[in-house]
Parts: structure tokens; C-alpha cells; sequence
């Protein structure tokens, strides 16, 4: 399987705070990659680097160009795509212009050309519950629904891959399903995804790989089935 995204002694800073220590990382095509650990060890700012949102040094390759030194916007035109934490919906706009504002047009329903892989009618299918709100402001949604907006907004703009941080904080249990549900859907659409993730169940359901964070560093990387067996790095890096 060949690299889509390659991380290399990535070394991120918040002005004078050193946060990543080299951080070394691929995701390969079609693949789904868990990025793991607790809170404050760098997950988020792992993916916000790559999405050149923090100052970094080292090498992020995406399709075999560098990243380093382009604007959030340029990497977001490659085909790289974000779903923030904290979901970043405009939430006087209704959820159909949300929606719209994240395509990616080259032309009518085209990227670059060709025919994009993602349409409205697609997003409405994958959560029926969008379309009955279409019409709605996208503030007034629940958290769950929120989610689904931003993670359907992100793929109007048809990515190759997608970062998603944290999709599943403060959800429901059946609201969790139904975005573990989602996630196998796109993979099976060819996207591939790194996923940072504090529910240790569904990474490792859904996940090939999974690497985990500490103290900025990458602590692990294996399968699910290796850090299941692992129970000297789930102690140290992972369970409370």
C-alpha cells in the first residue's frame, strides 16, 4: 500500500512551547489510521500541523508534495481535509448553505474537472437527518447533529483524505455508532482517514493502524490486535 500521507520528524511549536518531538507517521490509500492518547500530548496538534495551522519543521508529504510552508487553504486544495474538534459550523447559516460552502467547485458538480465523488443528495442519504433540517440554522442543531454537519461539510470538498478530531466527544452512544457507521462508509468510498480518537473501543474497531502519542512523541504504532496485546503501553500511555 502506497504512503498517501508521509509525516517526518515533525516538530511543531506554539510560540516558545515545544509540542511535537519528532513525529513520524503515514497513512497509506483507503486506509484508516487512529492517532491515540491523552489529552494534552499533541494529537490535535499533530493534525492541526499538517493542516499548516501551527508552526512546524520537519516533512509532510501529501501525494508526494510538501506541505511545509503552504497555507491552510493551499493544503485543503490538494485534497486534504480537516474536521476540527470543536466543529467550526457557521451557525446563522442553514445547514444546506454549511454545506454548500464546502464545495470544492471546478464547474457544476466538478473538481478539478471530473465529476466530484460527493454530491447533496449524498450527504441527505448518509444522514436523513440533515435533510429534514435542511432548511434549518445550523446553530440551533443538537452536538450530534452538528457533527454530522461539519463531518458532511468537509467531504463537499472532496478530499483524498480527511483528519477528524475527536468526532465522538460529548455524543450519545447511538449518535457514536452511527459515526463509527460513517467512517467505514467513506473508507469504503476510497478516502482514507487519521482519526484522533479518545474512545479506544471504536479505534480500534474501525482502524488498520493505530499509533499512539506521548509527551509529543510517538510511543507506539502497530495494529489494533498488537496494542490490545500490549498492555504495558495502554497502561503507561492510554487508561486512566
Amino acid at each position: 500500500m502506497s504512503a498517501l500521507l508521509e509525516i517526518r520528524n515533525l516538530h511543531a511549536y506554539y510560540g516558545k512551547s515545544h509540542v511535537l518531538h519528532g513525529v513520524d507517521l503515514t497513512v497509506g490509500e483507503g486506509e484508516i489510521v487512529s492517532l491515540l492518547g491523552r489529552n494534552g500530548v499533541g494529537r490535535s496538534t499533530t493534525v492541526k500541523a499538517t493542516m499548516g495551522q501551527v508552526d512546524a519543521t520537519g516533512s509532510i508529504l501529501f501525494k508526494g508534495e510538501e506541505m511545509i510552508g503552504l497555507k491552510a487553504f493551499q493544503i485543503a486544495h490538494r485534497g486534504l481535509g480537516y474536521v476540527p474538534e470543536n466543529r467550526d459550523i457557521f451557525p446563522t447559516l442553514t445547514v444546506e448553505q454549511n454545506l454548500i460552502l464546502g464545495e470544492k467547485r471546478g464547474g457544476a458538480g466538478k473538481v478539478k474537472g471530473k465529476a466530484a465523488r460527493w454530491s447533496l443528495a449524498d450527504m441527505y442519504a448518509m444522514f436523513p437527518r440533515l435533510k429534514e433540517r435542511q432548511n434549518t440554522a445550523a446553530g440551533v442543531l443538537s452536538g450530534g447533529e452538528q457533527q454530522m454537519l461539519t463531518l458532511c461539510r468537509t467531504l463537499m470538498g472532496d478530499p483524498d483524505l480527511i483528519m477528524i478530531d475527536e468526532p465522538t466527544e460529548g455524543l450519545a452512544p447511538k449518535i457514536v455508532d452511527l459515526v463509527a457507521e460513517y467512517l467505514n462508509t467513506l473508507k469504503n468510498r476510497g478516502i482514507s482517514i487519521l482519526l484522533v480518537e479518545q474512545k479506544l473501543a471504536i479505534a480500534l474497531e474501525i482502524s488498520q493502524r493505530v499509533y499512539v502519542m506521548g509527551h509529543g512523541s510517538i510511543v507506539f504504532e502497530g495494529t489494533p490486535a498488537g496494542l490490545r496485546a500490549d498492555a504495558a503501553i495502554r497502561k503507561e500511555w492510554l487508561e486512566v
